[in-house]
């Protein structure tokens, strides 16, 4: 059984039960961590192992990107200048319809390696633009190539319907495209790719369909997530009839949800929903204030997720120091309205900030006893920093060091499932040269295709 030793690390294992180790080691055997403490002794099977030094680095448990449209890899900063209002239109109503199941392949391939290359060992891909199981079943492949632990969550597009055709607010999930991905490449509950279901919910959808979706849901025991917010909502109520038919709970996901009324979030948190906040597209595109302080206030944490890298950038390191920096200064504000000073202390430390990225997005795919920290047992994902690259020296503080200031150019390592992905700050992925050209020449047949057809109307 492959069997690798990193030794004499800063271990910061998001296990409350071990901590943080300013000298210690972790050990993987096979696809799981077995041990970590500082000085592990192998005795006479040290020669079969793989030692890494880890001096001067930091260990940490993978990240994970709870919410990320991987489809529009290929049209990397194509929507940095657009509204809510705008992306709906040109992406979904515009872009979306021209892809192509190869389109779909390439740019979540490409964009799921890019994850990994950012220290990301699980990614949430909210695919909703998938209008052929072709389209779909591209996607899928695309994330098994990469190599990337993932959720697919299954969704639907939504384009402007033809004459006679009914509006996606009205179309129920595909149970057929449910069973069939659960019978064929997704059948593994536990495995590096597996299913959930990214539905319409009330706010983009009717009742009856809201009622039906989150019923398949519940049926198939899988993940019903769904965007809450941008402009009315389809099924004003639909929350609380869905509240009251008890259909909301765990295993309900709730992106973004700006817009959510107090009493509204008070239950939701009471049930056992999770929220997953996209804290700088949120901004950028005009959904609001990201509502990660109200969580707090509530008992509750967030998930973090890129959402568009049609947007801005894959980094999940910036969007947790966006979040955090966001609600520090919303903190600091109320505090200068209510006392006329800012608090005697920061109200969220880094620490914080790592959970939202770590263990609450193993607690959001209800995968906590299998992922997110670095606990015997559970699956061999982690991240090695360099922590002596000139942007980190000295590390007084390793988890402020890993939260506010590690980039791309200082992970060096990734592993998955005990393999590594990237080592010596190289993505250990064959024919990217080739890929990044497929992805680019994916990228501007797109957006001819959808020119030609604005210059045809």
């Amino acid at each position: 059984m492959r069997r690798t030793l990193i030794k004499s690390a800063t271990v910061i294992s998001m296990d409350d039960a071990i901590g943080d180790l300013s000298s210690g080691d972790v050990l993987v055997e096979g696809s799981r961590i077995v041990d970590v403490r500082p000085s592990i002794d192998l005795g006479s099977g040290a020669g079969e192992t793989e030692i890494v030094d880890g001096a001067g680095r930091i260990v940490i448990p993978g990240l994970i990107n709870a919410h990320m449209h991987t489809w529009q890899t290929g049209l990397r900063g194509y929507a940095a200048n657009w509204t809510l209002l705008e992306y709906f239109r040109r992406m979904h109503a515009g872009l979306a319809t021209v892809f192509r199941p190869e389109d779909i392949h390439i740019a979540t391939l490409v964009g799921a390696l890019n994850q990994i290359n950012h220290g990301v060992t699980t990614l949430v891909d909210w695919c909703h633009n998938n209008p052929t199981p072709d389209h779909t079943d591209a996607a899928v492949r695309g994330l098994i190539e990469s190599g990337i632990r993932a959720a697919f969550f299954h969704g639907s597009p939504k384009p402007e319907p033809k004459p006679g055709e009914p509006h996606f607010s009205e179309i129920p999930h595909p149970r057929r495209e449910v069973e069939r991905l659960l019978a064929g490449p997704l059948a593994g509950r536990d495995g590096l790719v597996t299913l959930g279901l990214a539905i319409l919910g009330p706010h983009y959808s009717t009742l009856e369909v809201a009622m039906h979706d989150f019923r398949l849901a519940r049926e198939f025991e899988l993940i019903a997530s769904m965007h809450q917010g941008g402009g009315p909502a389809k099924t004003p109520g639909g929350w609380d009839k869905l509240i009251e038919a008890g259909l909301v709970g765990a295993g309900v996901n709730i992106v973004h949800g700006n817009d959510l009324p107090d009493e509204l979030l008070d239950r939701m948190v009471d049930l056992g929903v999770s929220f997953s906040v996209t804290p700088e597209n949120e901004m950028i595109q005009g959904h609001g204030f990201p509502i990660t302080g109200r969580l707090l206030k509530r008992g509750g944490r967030p998930t973090i997720g890129i959402d568009l890298e049609s947007v801005l950038a894959g980094d999940l390191f910036s969007a947790a120091r966006v979040a955090l920096s966001m609600q520090r200064a919303l903190d600091n504000a109320e505090s200068r309205k209510v006392s006329g000073t800012i608090p005697p202390t920061t109200t969220i430390p880094a620490r914080e900030a790592l959970r939202w990225i770590t263990t609450e997005g193993a607690r959001m795919l209800g995968r906590e006893r299998q992922i997110g920290s670095l606990t015997p047992g559970k699956l061999a994902d982690l991240v090695i920093i360099n922590a002596s690259d000139l942007n980190l020296v000295p590390v007084h503080d390793p988890v402020a060091t890993v939260v506010m200031q590690t980039s791309l150019a200082n992970i060096e390592a990734v592993m998955i499932g005990g393999a590594w992905k990237k080592r010596n700050g190289r993505l250990l992925a064959e024919g990217l040269e080739t890929k990044k050209e497929l992805l680019a020449q994916s990228g501007r047949r797109l957006v001819q295709d959808i020119e030609r057809q604005g210059r045809a109307a």
